[in-house]
């Protein structure tokens, strides 16, 4: 005998540890129920549905046929008419989509003759004719189960054909359609084979993984746009795979941050890009190097950004080495910059360690696009900005000496500027267009030769560099020559005094030895 006491804390068990609903582990035994009684005491092509009451352990078993007439069947021509009826035509039958059945019912029976191809072939174990249905409706036991409309596989099927509306009696004669269900009760059964209970087992444990699947990307699928933290499990080909609690992440090479190393065990946060569902399961692609990865770390350190007082506006990011950060305060009184810097530097800091040293520009953003494109070029000090609205071009003015600041290292300064304002930034010194920024814009041929002029400029700067360089150098060689020549005549000094030292002792020791002789 079953004991109830365990096997309902079996199902509580399951649900838990799969974080998988209770009804649904109730719902695939019946599955297994199903199948396991299809497979010892069925026959093919029968639709069988159970009935499992996990109080009582008592198990009822019904059989489903679908109400068809002479209009939507296929004719059968010859005498090998049987012989058609094959496995092969049985798999085929099994295969009918609910889309060929939901336009046989609204066709009709004209478009249903017309459509040779899409008419059923008869299986007295699977469907029933109208008039036969009416008679069976009159007996006991028998139900009218209404065509549900969004029909799909057999499992479903049997779900949706288990809630949906029954009719009993002569209601349910005068009520009944083409394509509706009748349903019977079968005798129920309590031994099964080897055979029959290997086949329950593995329903159960394919449909425990399916669901469990199902739990693992809705609960992801909410996750997409947000920062999660995770272990880094093992790293392939690149790819650094990610343990995120219920399944695994990937962060493929492309998303990670570049000079970045990780190590098996190291906890690291990633922003969710996607999430993908497929028959292995649920694919969660993470990434370091996204834009919004930072401003999702503002809104985790920044209680401002978190409660609205405080906005990004737009951000232009270059994982590992900078970014630049467009906020605006939307209540008077509160400062938008010193509210992400922290007291101290305490907030950004914390963001700029998360992101393994990447420097954060914060910028005050501005509707003037002057003022704008002025703040987005900090730290270097602007003299003019002259706006084209056509080309969406600006031309921004510096003194020689904040020329460096402007465009930053290898343009980087200039580049992200132009990326966080979506205008095309021309830098100009003494009157001269000495760098400029693209941003999906051709440049004009009259900005490539002060891009030359200027990589000549800084050729001439490097080498004065490195000149100076060198000097300092060789000032540093000859401090310490000197400064081993002196600890060497320091050396010889104390060497002359110690033989000096020994050789008035030795002349002591001679007169001593003399007048000993002479007394």
């Amino acid at each position: 005998m079953l004991d109830q006491k365990q096997f309902i804390s079996a199902i509580a068990q399951i649900a838990e540890e799969k974080g998988i609903l209770k009804e649904r582990v109730v719902e695939i035994i019946e599955m297994a129920l199903s199948a396991a009684y299809k497979k010892d005491y069925g026959k093919r092509g029968q639709i069988i549905r159970a009935d499992f009451n996990p109080k009582t352990s008592e198990m009822k078993f019904f059989q489903l046929k679908l109400v068809v007439d002479e209009s939507v069947l296929r004719e059968e021509v010859g005498e090998d008419a049987e012989a058609e009826d094959s496995e092969d035509s049985l798999k085929r039958e099994d295969k009918k989509s609910k889309d060929e059945i939901e336009v046989l019912a609204k066709s009709g029976d004209e478009k249903a003759e017309d459509e040779e191809g899409k008419k059923i072939k008869f299986n007295i174990e699977k469907h029933i004719m109208i008039e036969d249905a009416k008679k069976a409706l009159k007996k006991e036991g028998a139900v009218l189960v209404k065509r549900a409309p969004e029909l799909d596989e057999v499992e479903d099927k049997i779900k949706l054909l288990k809630e949906a509306k029954r009719e009993i009696g002569t209601k349910a004669v005068k009520k009944i359609e083409l394509f509706d269900y009748i349903e019977t009760p079968l005798e129920s059964k309590d031994n099964y084979g080897r055979i029959a209970a290997q086949t329950a087992k593995q329903v159960i444990m394919q449909r425990v993984r399916e669901a469990e699947r199902d739990v693992i990307y809705t609960e992801f699928k909410s996750k997409e746009g947000e920062v999660v933290s995770g272990i880094v499990q093992r790293m392939e080909g690149g790819s650094i795979f990610v343990d995120v609690g219920k399944t695994t992440g990937i962060m493929f090479f492309n998303e990670q941050i570049p000079q970045e190393r990780y190590h098996i065990g190291q906890r690291i946060r990633a922003y969710v890009i996607k999430v993908e569902h497929d028959a292995r399961g649920s694919l969660v692609m993470l990434s370091r190097s996204h834009p919004k990865m930072v401003i999702k770390l503002f809104e985790f350190e920044v209680p401002e950004i978190g409660g609205g007082t405080v906005e990004i506006k737009a951000i232009a990011r270059e994982a590992g080495s900078r970014s630049k950060v467009a906020v605006v305060s939307n209540m008077e009184g509160v400062d938008p910059v010193g509210s992400c810097v922290g007291q101290k530097g305490t907030r950004v800091s914390t963001i700029i360690n998360e992101l393994g040293g990447e420097k954060i520009d914060i910028i005050e953003w501005n509707k003037d696009e002057a003022k704008f494109i002025a703040n987005a070029l900090a730290p270097a000090k602007i003299l003019d900005v002259k706006l084209s609205e056509n080309t969406r071009g600006a031309k921004v003015e510096v003194d020689e000496d904040q020329l460096s600041l402007a465009i930053g290292k290898n343009g980087q300064n200039v580049r992200l500027a132009a990326k966080l304002t979506g205008w095309r930034i021309d830098i100009i010194a003494g009157g001269k267009v000495v760098e400029n920024s693209e941003k999906n814009i051709e440049a004009p041929e009259s900005a490539e030769k002060p891009k030359q002029e200027n990589s000549a400029e800084e050729k001439m700067e490097n080498k004065k560099e490195t000149e100076e360089d060198k000097a300092g150098d060789k000032k540093e060689s000859d401090n310490k020559k000197e400064e081993g020549d002196k600890e060497k005549k320091k050396k010889i000094k104390k060497a002359k005094k110690a033989e000096k030292t020994e050789e008035s002792k030795v002349e002591e020791e001679k007169k001593e030895e003399e007048t000993l002789e002479i007394s």
